[in-house]
């Protein structure tokens, strides 16, 4: 049991972040269906009324674990970007085959990412779409620049050019998660012929 210190000891924004975490936490171990702003609040350790602070319900909740993923792989992504060592081929590449891994290794996160649970009922918050809209114009940026340092076909618009190279990475990902591609042994030579299909040359 906590003690009513332990309860109580946290700042308001730290203790957001907590719930935030440790629901990620759970809804990897769990799923949707076992997540609840009361089994969160005894799993942190506060009262049961705490959550309901820094959420209304169970879906301000959910789209701030997804709001949390998309700042994360936002992260991610820009790192993989950073690294001026390599050339963009290679950065591509990299690029490629962490969207498919993080995809991979949060499977339950991705879902709530970009499934329906969110996005087919409309019940984004404002928040959660500052951060999810972004992530898309971002690597419309990137497909954008890409063709400008001759990487991917310049005759290509680029918002349809990341629309299809997204919906791509987000099949294959799909296909993963879901069991129909089994085999993982063979997913980073399935990214690097997805990198080959969307530039000039596989990068070795």
């Amino acid at each position: 049991m906590k003690t009513s210190t332990q309860k109580t000891g946290y700042h308001h924004g730290d203790l957001r972040k907590s719930l935030v975490e440790t629901a990620q936490a759970m809804l990897k171990e769990d799923g949707i269906e076992c997540l609840s702003l009361r089994k969160l609040a005894v799993r942190v350790g506060v009262s049961r009324t705490a959550p309901y602070h820094h959420f209304k319900d169970k879906n301000a909740l959910l789209c701030a674990i997804a709001q949390n993923g998309f700042e994360q792989w936002t992260s991610m992504t820009k790192e993989t970007f950073s690294q001026q060592h390599k050339t963009l081929p290679e950065q591509y590449r990299d690029f490629v085959r962490g969207y498919i891994g993080f995809a991979t290794t949060n499977p339950e996160l991705y879902d709530l990412m970009f499934g329906r649970t969110i996005w087919k009922q409309n019940a984004a918050t404002e928040s959660l779409k500052e951060v999810a809209y972004p992530s898309f114009q971002y690597q419309v940026q990137l497909t954008r620049r890409w063709q400008q340092e001759g990487v991917m076909p310049k005759n290509l618009d680029s918002l349809r050019l990341a629309q299809v190279t997204w919906g791509t990475l987000h099949g294959i990902a799909r296909l993963l998660i879901d069991g129909i591609y089994a085999d993982n042994s063979h997913i980073e030579e399935m990214c690097d012929v997805t990198v080959a299909m969307f530039t000039r040359s596989l990068v070795s």
